[in-house]
């Protein structure tokens, strides 16, 4: 089948080179001419592990192209997913304008082709508030009387794990409001569910609201345990052993359910304020949500405290370095990165800020120079008063402590991501803080205390 990306983001990078590597032959097609350059020499503009090797596999074999010209892309495509941005406006809805500018060209092309050709299926694959695809559908039909099918496509990719996502769904969900349409989503995704995860099809409206309640429940997860962090520490409770003895019950399960600094990236804080938009617009307050927000929002604030609470509020003179910058492992993705958020509050207080990302560094050099950006996590500490965990990358878990204790000027972890262990941290003489368990002190900063 043809298919066609509109935009070379996350999502319609992953997208078009997973159904490429299932032998549709994609063009992915995207405004920033530096983008489309670096995919036409076979570099990806971002991380995400396996994407660059299929990207080059396929491109390779003729069913992965490239371009900026919307004509072409649109003249021949069968399919046509919708994956532009739709970032959250002044008051948290969601901004649809590229999403309907897009419309509007695919509707302007197809209608030179006139009224007889063979009806293309226009999918929004973008995250989308409720009733936009009926707006996508309206606006094609108000410029053109060329044929065409509307269908959503909510995409459930974890960044950092996209490919297996695609390659192997849980589930599929398309809206559709017709046969053809039907039909086309159908045939797409058959190779991917050929273990028996299902393909659900339903109306369009259906669709868009499953991916912001998908979203807003696992928002709603973390923020839950993070909320519940706080009361252990309050009470002295140990938010690990908590969370072993909870999850352990079949109908909570273990997922999301990890204390730490919040949620971050591109969907969560997007979609959960477009679900509370959504309800405002209808009178009908989302509250739950409008709280999971909030909390999320005050999480890195009250991990802030727990630094100054040690360091002091005025960090002039100080400096102090950050492992991780994107808002999680395996991508490079720091937008409402939570590690940000903190780096931002630490230079307002005065302080050097001193930072290492496995593969964040390029865009935290570019989106956010105000920090340091260093080429190892061990050059990163050098004469750091104290060292932040704030992405709980693969590299961090095992370190050299001894290395780390040498390098930095006071013997103090301050863990976003409960990653060590307070009993070595002890044994260490580290001064170790971290979410919803008791500190632990070092012995060079008073008594040692874990268990």
């Amino acid at each position: 089948m043809k298919l066609t990306m509109v935009g070379s983001g996350y999502v319609g990078l992953v997208t078009g080179a997973c159904f490429a590597e299932t032998g549709n032959d994609v063009t992915c097609l995207d405004v920033d001419e530096r983008k489309i350059a670096m995919l036409k020499r076979g570099e990806s503009p971002i991380y995400e592990p396996g994407l660059s090797e299929m990207i080059q596999r396929n491109t390779s074999a003729g069913r992965l192209e490239f371009t900026t010209d919307k004509v072409a892309a649109y003249q021949d495509a069968e399919v046509i997913f919708i994956c532009v941005g739709t970032p959250s406006d002044t008051d948290g809805s969601a901004d649809l304008q590229y999403v309907l500018r897009v419309a509007a060209d695919i509707a302007d092309v197809i209608d030179t082709l006139g009224e007889h050709q063979s009806p293309k299926t226009v999918v929004v694959k973008s995250t989308v508030p409720v009733g936009t695809s009926h707006k996508v559908r309206d606006l094609i039909k108000s410029r053109t009387k060329a044929p065409f099918h509307i269908a959503d496509n909510p995409e459930f990719l974890k960044e950092g794990d996209a490919i297996g996502d695609f390659m192997k769904p849980d589930r599929v969900v398309c809206g559709v409001e017709s046969d053809g349409a039907a039909k086309t989503m159908n045939e797409l995704y058959e190779p991917f569910v050929r273990q028996g995860n299902p393909i659900y099809l339903m109306d369009v409206r259906s669709a868009e609201m499953v991916k912001y309640a998908s979203n807003a429940m696992l928002a709603c997860k973390i923020s839950f345990v993070n909320e519940i962090s706080r009361l252990c520490e309050a009470y002295g409770a140990d938010v690990k052993n908590v969370r072993e003895g909870m999850c352990a019950d079949k109908r909570i399960g273990n997922q999301f359910l990890y204390p730490g600094l919040g949620y971050g990236g591109s969907c969560f804080p997007k979609d959960t304020l477009a679900v509370c938009s959504m309800g405002r617009e209808v009178n009908l307050p989302c509250k739950l949500n409008e709280a999971v927000h909030v909390v999320n929002q005050e999480q890195r604030g009250w991990f802030w405290k727990k630094i100054t609470d040690v360091l002091g509020e005025d960090l002039n003179g100080k400096t102090l370095a950050f492992w991780g910058a994107s808002f999680k492992p395996k991508t490079d993705d720091i937008r409402e990165s939570p590690a940000i958020a903190l780096m931002q509050m630490a230079i307002d207080a005065g302080a050097r800020v001193k930072a290492f990302c496995p593969e964040g560094l390029e865009n935290l050099r570019v989106e956010f120079p105000q920090a340091e950006a260093a080429e190892g996590m061990y050059e990163c500490l050098s004469g750091a008063d104290a060292l932040v965990v704030a992405t709980e990358w693969n590299e961090f878990r095992s370190p050299d402590f001894d290395k780390i204790a040498a390098m930095l000027s006071s013997k103090i972890i301050f863990d976003g991501r409960n990653v060590y262990r307070r009993s070595q941290m002890a044994e260490l003489g580290f001064t170790y803080i971290s979410v919803g368990r008791p500190a632990v002190i070092g012995a060079a900063n008073g008594s040692k205390a874990a268990t």
